[in-house]
């Protein structure tokens, strides 16, 4: 039993000889790190948007979220890979992977804005009525309104919200893959294809670097929620 074991692992460590797995889980990281900030500023205009006194603003915030986030994010990077660069040819870098990847970057930071959006409407919620009244009542109009008072309280209150559309976003950037971009769980799917003989620990591998990723994250937004927290 112990030489199949060790004839096991032998067999699944050869993996790593042949196909480079942290570089895979590093196109993640990249993935995840720039659609995070793209969405965080995208999803920061709609939520000023949503709060906005014009109509004509707050339906085009409410309309943008509403149909970002009913849409499935596979069809937005299909899009993007298909529609954008496939039929209107836009391409956002010279070379031919680098270009597929910043597309899926877009691709997920544009679905991932609708729910920065509404984290932040919650954070906005927070924040007492009378604080924006008493900025009007000074003369303030509604964008300093918005950037001097309720935006810097309205993210101390959407920390924890905002961590898990982070975290949604790390585990999200798989579907990178529906775009052609050699990422974490595209490689599983080459491994598995022709390494069918150690598929559980496959499995394993990808699961795990999957949970230690997304831990810290956790971790870290909860620390931070708490000690952000504005006390009323």
């Amino acid at each position: 039993m112990r030489a199949l074991d060790g004839a096991y692992l032998d067999q699944f460590a050869s993996l790593f000889e042949t196909y480079d797995v942290p570089a895979a889980f590093w196109v993640n990281i990249k993935l995840t790190f720039f659609a995070a900030v793209l969405s965080l500023v995208l999803g920061t205009v709609l939520a000023v948007m949503r709060i906005s006194p014009l109509p004509s603003l707050r339906w085009a915030g409410t309309s943008y979220v509403n149909v970002f986030r009913n849409m499935p994010l596979t069809i937005i990077i299909v899009f993007c890979v298909l529609g954008l660069w496939g039929q209107l040819g836009v391409t956002l870098a010279p070379d031919f992977n680098e270009n597929f990847l910043r597309l899926a970057i877009l691709g997920l930071a544009v679905y991932h804005a609708a729910f920065v959006c509404e984290a932040l409407r919650s954070g906005v919620n927070t924040v007492p009525v009378g604080q924006a009244e008493a900025a009007r009542a000074i003369g303030l109009g509604f964008l300093p309104t918005a950037r001097l008072i309720i935006l810097p309280q309205a993210f101390r209150g959407s920390v924890a919200p905002l961590g898990n559309t982070l975290i949604a976003l790390t585990k999200n950037s798989t579907v990178a893959a529906a775009g052609s971009v050699a990422e974490a769980s595209g490689l599983m799917g080459t491994m598995i294809e022709f390494r069918p003989d150690v598929i559980f620990a496959i499995f394993f591998t990808f699961a795990l670097g999957f949970v230690l990723l997304v831990i810290p994250v956790g971790l870290l937004t909860t620390s931070l929620s708490r000690r952000l927290a504005v006390a009323r």
